[in-house]
């Protein structure tokens, strides 16, 4: 079976210097790699080639057999690792939270703790006969969030 921290160590070392990172590497039983990258900018397929060809220079097959698939983080897969959270600074959001409450905003800012989200919530202040709609800051803590993902808008 082929050392994950090794494998792990590789790919971040080849990543180094560019706007590339890792954001997920698994590898099964039988020795199935699964490599997931991500990107301040974009992930080309070219890059998932080049990285793939450098994995099999470095871990020749012949001594261990094993499948390999480097992709790219998908754009509405939830986030796995920091980065990803600083990358969509700004950008909308979805939170839903181990309690199973979601919440829709905006991303504003990432702490090393926990990071705030912006949502638009009706609210009845009081003594008005109305709700009106107010921005509300949301904080959560990254262990008691089930996921957060981009929210794709069209």
């Amino acid at each position: 079976m082929i050392d994950k921290t090794a494998l792990a160590a590789f790919i971040e070392e080849r990543l180094e210097g560019s706007d590339l990172f890792l954001v997920d590497l698994s590898i099964s039983g039988q020795n199935e790699i699964r490599v997931e990258i991500d990107s301040d900018t974009s992930v080309d397929i070219d890059r998932c080639v080049d990285l793939t060809r450098e994995i099999e220079s470095a871990f020749d097959r012949d001594v261990e057999d094993y499948e390999l698939e480097v992709g790219s983080s998908g754009l509405t897969t939830p986030f796995k690792v920091r980065r990803q959270y600083d990358k969509n600074l700004g950008n909308e959001v979805e939170v839903l939270t181990k309690g199973g409450k979601k919440y829709h905003g905006m991303l504003r800012e990432v702490g090393d703790d926990a990071f705030t989200v912006v949502c638009e919530e009706k609210v009845k202040p009081e003594g008005a006969k109305r709700a009106v709609i107010e921005q509300v800051d949301h904080v959560f803590r990254y262990d008691e969030v089930k996921y957060t993902k981009y929210m794709l808008q069209f």
